[in-house]
């Protein structure tokens, strides 16, 4: 049976476009697009009445362990405090604990209107198939994802290996809405050792990988007097970057470590809202070229509140960026992971969508969109969600799960890592 979405207005973020137009969705995908589409038998007729259909977010850096930091303890203030406290309570994290951070996540991008998270996971012990409990947690609410296992040496070279080796089987057997990835941050104490053997399994998988880079303020003087080398060059010079690897924050880079990296076609995830809450500094992604997206790291996986920051904050700055092209961006980049059209509103593409019950005291129109996105539509606003052709909030009410529950599981979870951090 299919479904007929008909009289909304449809937006389209590159080229621009504003329009009424009615959709037709059968199975996972947008099979017609016109005007007076008219219903064919077994069709479920919808009648939007002029509603906004909105492509489905997507947030390319995100890090589930900012659900439980609002109120954790912390030994200060600032960037250093933030990443102490956070390697903490990933520490403290146990399956169940990454399981009821999945669900509650995955459950709040929907209902702000976020279709698909590049998410990275972290916890200090070893923990069996991680990557598989955070997929149970995406799968029981309905998000797209790109789920990876942090690596790093934090816990030495065993936990090294340990992740490395859990991320090449998930990205073997991930299908359908989940897929693997590569991730690692603290880059500046990662070893040569340990970026060979990341380069020796992506070009076994040709899976993405995911980073934090130029981040800590500290992070440069580290890397050269460790390595004797920037992070970003030893990257390079491992073959660590390009199309299929997206290089969040990027606040330190210098203009010929970006210009470089540009030149690779590396995606850079800008994350304005994490970069501003830890003081790290002020990233300029008016710079970030071609392949620049938004990325929601530890704030909350709502991709218009990280746009609208950003935006604002870069043209305080005096660099303003292309809204509409950053969020695209993240349609490209979601396309590249699946190896099908995820985001346009196009037929062919999978049916990620949102519907957006805004009432504008203005023209709603193509050439008014980017300022409606900066000052009037939020994530309130988000009435319906659909992904992979399947309506998983509808009408302001997840269908799938229980939306009391999982708060509740966090809640407890949060909790219980708090007391094992002190």
């Amino acid at each position: 049976m299919a479904t007929l979405l008909r009289g909304g207005t449809v937006v389209d973020l590159e080229p621009t476009l504003v329009e009424r137009a009615d959709l037709r969705i059968d199975g996972d995908r947008i099979v017609e697009r016109a005007t007076g589409l008219e219903p064919q038998e077994g069709d479920e007729v919808i009648d939007l009445k002029g509603r906004i259909l909105f492509p489905g977010l997507v947030s390319a850096w995100h890090r589930r362990a900012g659900l439980f930091l609002p109120g954790a303890p912390r030994a200060g203030k600032g960037f250093a405090a933030e990443q102490q406290a956070r390697h903490k309570l990933e520490d403290a994290m146990d399956g169940d604990a990454l399981e009821a951070s999945a669900s509650a996540t995955a459950l709040d991008a929907l209902l702000c209107g976020t279709t698909t998270l590049f998410d990275s996971s972290a916890s200090g012990t070893d923990i069996g198939g991680s990557l598989s409990r955070v997929a149970q947690g995406f799968n029981k609410v309905g998000l797209r994802g790109v789920l990876s296992r942090v690596i790093t040496e934090r816990g030495g070279a065993l936990q090294r290996e340990e992740n490395l080796e859990e991320n090449v089987s998930f990205i073997g057997k991930s299908r359908g809405r989940v897929r693997g990835a590569f991730a690692v941050e603290g880059l500046a104490a990662l070893s040569d050792e340990g970026l060979s053997g990341l380069k020796e399994a992506r070009a076994k998988t040709n899976a993405f990988l995911l980073a934090s880079l130029a981040e800590d303020p500290q992070e440069e003087r580290q890397s050269r007097d460790r390595h004797g080398a920037p992070v970003s060059e030893r990257l390079l010079s491992h073959g660590l970057t390009g199309t299929r690897v997206v290089l969040a924050h990027g606040v330190h880079f210098s203009w010929p470590e970006l210009s470089s990296l540009i030149a690779d076609g590396t995606w850079l995830a800008h994350a304005a809202r994490s970069n501003m809450a830890t003081g790290s500094g002020h990233a300029t992604p008016a710079k970030f070229g071609v392949h620049a997206c938004f990325g929601t790291d530890l704030a909350t996986p709502d991709l218009l509140a990280e746009a609208q920051a950003a935006s604002l904050r870069a043209t305080d700055s005096g660099q303003a960026i292309d809204l509409l092209r950053f969020l695209a961006n993240g349609h490209r980049l979601a396309t590249e992971a699946f190896g099908t059209s995820v985001g346009p509103l196009t037929v062919g593409s999978v049916a990620d969508l949102v519907v957006l019950d805004y009432a504008p005291a203005s023209p709603f129109e193509t050439a008014t969109l980017p300022a409606h996105l900066l000052f009037g539509i939020s994530s309130r606003f988000v009435e319906s969600v659909m992904v992979d052709g399947l309506w998983r909030v509808w009408k302001r009410k997840a269908l799938s799960v229980d939306t009391l529950e999982i708060a509740k599981a966090a809640r407890e979870t949060a909790q219980s890592l708090w007391q094992k951090m002190q």
